[in-house]
């Protein structure tokens, strides 16, 4: 894969044990257990992680913090929700953080549903929403770059502020990367004009390739005033050491969690227009692609873990150089357990697409897994 190509991880910064399954330990938000992930991606040449975000969950910027000051070369993703914050407040904190760390911060805006009433944010329509978006990212990247600013816009106001410390230019690098999802086309919109880095999750080859060329389009129809888009993949890479044991370990979950949860029918449920676009995927086929296994999207599966690809370590890193060849730079993996997972994919995985094993893997199609393992559902 390219030289240019980062790997993170995913830490789901949960109180409660067993997010997807991970029941290896107790205090799963302990700050030695969170530090024993972060020293463990350092160790085995992950980037840093994604730390998820959302009411009900630790502040991630505190997290953030915390694993940076005990870490050395742990770069967090740290998702954060306009509302919760102020784009100054944010601003400074963010800025701060990155000068204290040497330049390690990334950001990950997220404009999905919440808890708001339970920090007294309150938001309208869609349109509402994501305009709002736009403006945050749009004055704090001003904040970053910018002294004395002054801006007055529908949601945001600031004036003659000048945020410290500044931020040291490192490279091309002048602030900490804005990551940004979304499906729809407000979504769109916001990031072609805004983000640093687009996140898809993880969808068949050919629909990441329609979304890659339309945002780019659009990118040029709205006059896109920043560096060109960049574009990440975050989903779930189910690695074992042979194909046949990871499909059998793959569907014996699946089967698990057919017991557990029964047929989730999100038919019912309001979901964002991404995930929606997942969760319909297993109507296509169980298996798109070599290898994109679409099951656990129908038995509770969420997010990145809607769609897996399954395989060999040589068989996932196929299927990525081809989300690499359409444009993908940025990857965001993760399975559990998380800890041993860091280890086995650190190990087996990230060599290859490092280049550091270039032996080409003839990647067998995956025929459709038999229903007797759905639990009869």
């Amino acid at each position: 894969m390219s030289k240019t190509s980062e790997f993170l991880w995913y830490i789901p910064n949960q109180i409660k044990s067993g997010h997807r399954g991970d029941t290896s330990v107790v205090s799963t938000n302990s700050l030695d257990v969170l530090t024993s992930h972060a020293k463990a991606l350092e160790d085995h040449g992950w980037k840093g992680a994604l730390l998820g975000t959302g009411w009900g969950r630790p502040d991630t910027l505190t997290v953030a913090a915390a694993l940076t000051a005990r870490t050395s070369t742990f770069e967090p993703l740290i998702a954060i929700r306009p509302g919760y914050w102020r784009p100054a407040h944010f601003a400074s904190a963010a800025a701060t953080l990155d000068h204290l760390t040497g330049g390690r911060v990334r950001i990950n805006i997220v404009s999905g549903k919440d808890n708001l009433a339970a920090y007294g944010d309150s938001e309208g329509d869609q349109a509402h929403r994501y305009g709002r978006t736009k403006e945050f990212m749009r004055l704090v990247r001003k904040l970053w770059t910018e002294e004395n600013v002054t801006y007055a816009g529908e949601h945001f106001q600031v004036t003659d502020s000048t945020v410290v410390p500044r931020l040291e230019p490192r490279g091309e690098r002048l602030h900490p990367k804005l990551y940004f999802g979304g499906a729809s086309e407000a979504a769109e919109r916001v990031s072609a004009t805004e983000a640093d880095i687009q996140l898809f999750w993880g969808e068949p080859l050919e629909g990441v390739r329609e979304r890659i060329e339309r945002l780019k389009a659009l990118s040029k129809r709205l006059d896109r005033d920043l560096p060109p888009l960049e574009f990440g993949l975050r989903v779930t890479t189910f690695v074992r050491d042979t194909t046949e044991q990871a499909w059998a370990d793959a569907e014996a979950k699946v089967a698990e969690m057919a017991q557990s949860q029964g047929l989730d029918d999100h038919r019912r449920r309001q979901v964002a227009v991404g995930q929606q676009r997942l969760l319909d995927l297993h109507t296509r086929g169980e298996v798109l692609d070599d290898n994109l296994y679409t099951a656990p999207g129908k038995f509770g599966g969420g997010g990145a873990g809607t769609t897996w690809l399954v395989g060999s370590a040589a068989d996932v890193a196929n299927s990525l150089r081809k989300y690499e060849d359409l444009g993908i730079t940025h990857f965001v993996l993760s399975d559990t357990p998380y800890l041993r997972e860091i280890e086995r994919q650190g190990n087996q995985l990230l060599p290859l697409l490092r280049g550091l094993d270039q032996t080409p893997a003839l990647v067998p199609q995956k025929t459709a897994p038999s229903e007797l393992a759905l639990a009869g559902k």
